[in-house]
């Protein structure tokens, strides 16, 4: 499964992409951050991730992106921006048809070093220690990206096996509806029609 990891923000959006699955050593393809100028307008800046997120979907053809869910913080304008260039990397996968998935900072966290409220520098430490780096990425966007990439690895299947017991759970539910119907007709026809 090959993965890109996009830790967004208006300013720098950290991308990275990373291949492997569960269980086994996982491999990273590439890592940076897509840059916008703080003093550029906002359109300008939305417009420049999504050709840099587009870049990297040109070159790496992940199966799957992977993007940190928005979360609450005191300063709204951070969120916004984060919000927004988080919107712009879901369009630029929907609209190639390449599944989305967002992960909270703690699921990712969690997943990458079995805490939730571990710090940027624990996650870059684990992160240099799970791909088999020389030295954790800069800027810390860029090791963020990547560790959403290797979360999404590692929770896929799981969530994988959600899915499927909840569409046997609904599919075995839906014949029941069906008899339950047959059971109790709507009414009797209008008069003057045949069935």
């Amino acid at each position: 499964m090959r993965v890109l990891g996009v830790d967004p923000g208006l300013t720098r959006c950290g991308v990275g992409v990373v291949e492997g699955v569960a269980g086994r050593p996982l491999t990273m393809i590439g890592v940076g951050v897509v840059t916008t100028p703080a003093d550029a307008e906002l359109g300008s800046r939305l417009l420049a991730i999504e050709q840099g997120i587009e870049r990297w979907l040109d070159e790496h053809r992940p199966e799957h992106v992977a993007v940190e869910r928005v979360f609450s913080q005191h300063n709204v304008r951070t969120v916004m921006g984060t919000a927004q260039a988080s919107a712009v990397a879901m369009l630029c996968a929907t609209r190639r048809g390449i599944p989305v998935v967002l992960h909270t900072p703690s699921e990712v966290k969690a997943a990458v070093t079995g805490s939730g409220r571990a710090d940027k520098a624990q996650v870059g430490a684990m992160v240099t220690r799970l791909l088999r780096l020389d030295a954790p990425p800069r800027p810390a966007d860029a090791a963020d990206a990547l560790a959403l990439a290797i979360c999404h690895i590692w929770r896929a299947p799981a969530q994988t096996r959600l899915q499927r017991a909840v569409a046997q759970h609904t599919a075995a539910r839906h014949p029941a509806a069906r008899h339950t119907a047959s059971q109790h007709p709507a009414g009797p026809a209008p008069k003057g029609r045949t069935a």
